[in-house]
């Protein structure tokens, strides 16, 4: 018997051809044929054993069952005597797998796609599978818009009973639309509607470079759905597309694309009412709508109000609430009645809190910034703030949240935090050599999440021939459960320059402070703090007249004791680099009675920032900065405090700390600056993405304009011999104010904010030391 048509043949060899039809009883079954299949695995896919008497048929299906499983080319049966003979051809297995040309699609999808069809090295070949590998990658192809592509296999005998198999890509390339039309319209022209369109036809040998016209399905998918929320948003609620053609020229170059759409009436809102279990009254719900009757149908006004009772029936604690929309024209037929259907269901319970990523800091410390408690209400307003209160430590690059209903427990879920830990201070040592300052050498730690712990801690050591400094500082801000923080402070610094040029005063001080925090809600803190310090400045030859004169009638010592205060308002969306929210601080400083030096300084600090896409990629920064100190009595404001202006955080372009009034040099000391009891400055930057860039939150660059300088309201005295030269105007004059434009760089390294920034002065006066290129490590905002 032969049975062509599955590609077997069945012989039983018998000595008598007219017994072949009858059934005959197997003592044995022998296999012959096989090199690297295991018998076991033949005699477990042949449903024939020994001792079984069989006819014809059934050796023909037990033949076919063996043939499917894919490892032979060939099977055959025959008899000899009571002994079924199975002879076997195996198919051969794949020593190599060769693929070339393919660049739209990796090597390692490719082949990951391969061997999920069964097509790897080691594997047996089947050639239907090489079949309908052609087949669906002419259609991954043809999905991209390339009809051109073809895919050749073929296979070459390696030996052994192996083959390498080729498989040879020709991509093609992305046909482009020549042609897209829009039939049916008639509320909005043409040109209206392509514009809703990413795809565009080619408007020309030139502009077609620039333009979408690479055709593909999921594109004009997703176009098509665009078209459709166009006109559902302008009230066309029985807008239909009725059909799509798409046509390819015969050298498959040119898409011509067809669109076919029934526009239908244009409605207004008519009723607009609430049906289901509301859990809040009616008056609030209408409150949140941003829907009015007698408005053009909007449907994306729709899903907003939706959302927006959606958002607060979770802050309820209803995590599971429903809320749809359901438009249904009126019974005139010339409205649209809209009923928002509530199902606010059962309140839901937070059973466990966890958080994920966080290698480093302590659970203890992301806990307490959560709002969202454990066995309370689930409320999504809670959880979405602990997030962003996450996100404002600054520890984290992201903070991602879910929740998992708890699997039995219908009204209770879990909520999860999965975090990305980033640098949050800075480390740094150095050494050097500098011919007035002789050997330098330091180090410092600037570290806001201290061993994981939350705690902010700065420690730095700077020693050289003319410089010693130590400065030491702590804060918990979770020294008490409520988030009452405490820090403390302490400085020692010794200078000598007499004999170099590095500066032409010095001060020595040393001293500390303490302070302590007070939480008035989730973005709004009061700080107080109190300190003293000793400080001695000293003079040389070349010191400015001003500050020679102010150490002659006060003194070259002063003890002072001071108090401080100041409000914060911190709504930025992450603690490093943020791109949304606002800043707002006030600061004020004072000394107590017994001080040697009597002042007080004021500060108000704020920034805002105005995001323009929905990913917060492009955002514009606007800051601003302004100080004011004047002294108690009739004693002039100690210079040594006054505010400085130019430089990074300041007026990029000009040299840190040298704008404002121009002292009188004495000796061979040069014009310098001693700052001002005045400080105004401002900037405004367009923060961009990084392109070629996959993780845009750990670089920020910016295009800026800069502005400011510091102010004297009243000028410093100088020694009698200078009354003549001294130049100093006082009063606050805005056409002083200092500009700069440039490009800035912030960029997150392993050691903390690194910001560059290349910055060109736009009013320079004579006199001004300005710095194209600046760069900073450390803390930024």
């Amino acid at each position: 018997m032969k049975i062509k048509n599955i590609g077997l043949a069945a012989v039983l060899l018998a000595s008598a051809s007219a017994a072949q039809a009858d059934p005959f009883a197997i003592r044995d079954i022998r296999v012959e044929g096989l090199q690297r299949v295991s018998a076991a695995s033949v005699f477990n896919a042949f449903p024939v054993n020994a001792s079984q008497t069989v006819d014809e048929r059934q050796l023909a299906a037990a033949a076919r069952q063996l043939f499917a499983t894919g490892l032979f080319d060939d099977v055959r049966l025959a008899r000899e005597g009571d002994v079924l003979i199975i002879e076997v051809e195996e198919r051969p297995t794949i020593s190599r797998l060769n693929i070339e040309g393919n660049k739209q699609i990796s090597n390692t999808d490719l082949r990951n796609g391969l061997r999920e069809a069964g097509l790897d090295e080691g594997q047996v070949l089947q050639l239907s599978t090489l079949e309908e590998l052609e087949r669906e990658l002419a259609g991954v192809y043809q999905a991209q818009g390339r009809y051109s592509a073809q895919i050749k296999t073929s296979v070459e005998p390696a030996g052994a009973g192996r083959v390498q198999v080729n498989i040879k890509i020709d991509e093609g390339a992305v046909a482009r639309i020549r042609q897209l039309n829009i039939v049916g319209n008639k509320a909005f022209d043409d040109d209206t509607l392509r514009d809703v369109f990413e795809l565009e036809d080619t408007p020309g040998w030139f502009f077609g470079w620039f333009s979408d016209d690479k055709y593909s399905r999921q594109a004009l998918s997703g176009d098509l759905e665009r078209l459709r929320s166009f006109y559902l948003d302008r009230g066309y609620v029985n807008f239909n597309v009725d059909s799509t053609q798409v046509s390819i020229s015969p050298d498959k170059s040119q898409i011509f694309v067809t669109v076919n759409v029934t526009e239908g009436k244009q409605y207004r809102l008519g009723n607009i009412s609430f049906a289901g279990n509301m859990r809040i009254s009616e008056r609030e719900a209408r409150e949140l709508l941003q829907v009015q009757s007698g408005e053009i149908f909007s449907l994306s006004d729709v899903t907003a109000s939706s959302e927006a009772l959606r958002s607060r029936l979770g802050a309820e604690g209803f995590a599971f609430a429903e809320i749809n929309g359901i438009p249904e024209v009126s019974a005139s037929g010339d409205t649209v009645d809209l009923t928002f259907a509530v199902d606010a269901g059962r309140r839901a319970y937070v059973r466990r809190i966890e958080f994920v990523g966080n290698t480093t800091t302590q659970d203890e410390v992301l806990r307490r910034e959560m709002i969202q408690m454990e066995g309370a209400p689930a409320s999504t307003e809670a959880i979405a703030q602990s997030r962003q209160r996450l996100e404002r430590l600054g520890f984290f690059k992201q903070v991602e949240v879910t929740t998992e209903s708890v699997s039995g427990a219908g009204d209770q879920l879990d909520v999860t935090y999965t975090v990305e830990e980033q640098p949050s201070g800075s480390v740094s040592a150095s050494i050097g050599y500098s011919q007035s300052a002789g050997v330098i050498y330091g180090a410092s730690l600037a570290q806001d999440n201290f061993l994981g712990t939350g705690n902010r801690v700065n420690i730095g050591a700077q020693r050289s021939d003319n410089y010693t400094s130590v400065n030491f500082g702590f804060t918990d801000p979770y020294w008490t459960l409520d988030g009452i923080s405490r820090g403390y402070h302490l400085f020692y610094r010794e200078t000598n320059y007499e004999d170099s040029d590095i500066s032409t005063y010095s001060t020595d001080a040393i001293g500390g402070g303490i302070n302590f925090g007070y939480p008035i809600n989730e973005i709004t803190r009061l700080n107080f703090g109190a300190d003293v310090e000793s400080l001695k400045v000293k003079t040389y030859q070349d010191t400015p007249s001003e500050i020679e004169r102010y150490v002659q009638d006060q003194g070259g010592r002063a003890d002072s004791f001071r108090v401080s205060a100041s409000w914060t308002r911190n709504d930025l969306n992450r603690g490093i680099m943020p791109t949304a929210g606002n800043y707002q601080r006030l600061s004020m400083e004072t000394t107590v009675p017994g001080s040697d030096a009597q002042f007080y300084k004021m500060r108000a600090q704020a920034r805002h920032f105005f995001p323009f896409n929905e990913e917060q990629s492009w955002t514009l920064k606007l800051s601003a900065e302004a100080g004011y100190g004047d002294s108690i009595g009739s004693d002039p404001y100690p210079f040594y405090e006054n505010f400085f202006s130019g430089g990074l955080g300041s007026v990029r372009g000009y040299t840190s700390s040298t704008l404002g009034p121009r002292t009188t040099p004495r000796g061979n000391g040069g014009v310098t600056t001693m700052g001002g009891n005045v400080m105004l400055q401002g900037s405004a930057e367009l923060i961009f993405p990084m392109p070629f860039v996959d993780d845009q939150r750990s670089v920020q660059p910016s295009l800026f304009v800069d502005g400011g300088n510091t102010f004297l309201t009243s000028c410093y005295k100088v020694m009698p011999e200078d009354r003549g030269r001294q130049s100093c105007e006082s009063g606050v004059d805005l056409g002083e104010l200092r500009y700069s434009a440039g490009v800035g760089l912030s960029w997150l390294t392993p050691v903390g904010p690194l910001t560059f920034s290349f910055a060109k002065p736009l009013n320079k006066k004579s006199g001004d030391d300005t710095q194209v290129f600046q760069f900073s490590l450390g803390q930024t905002f």
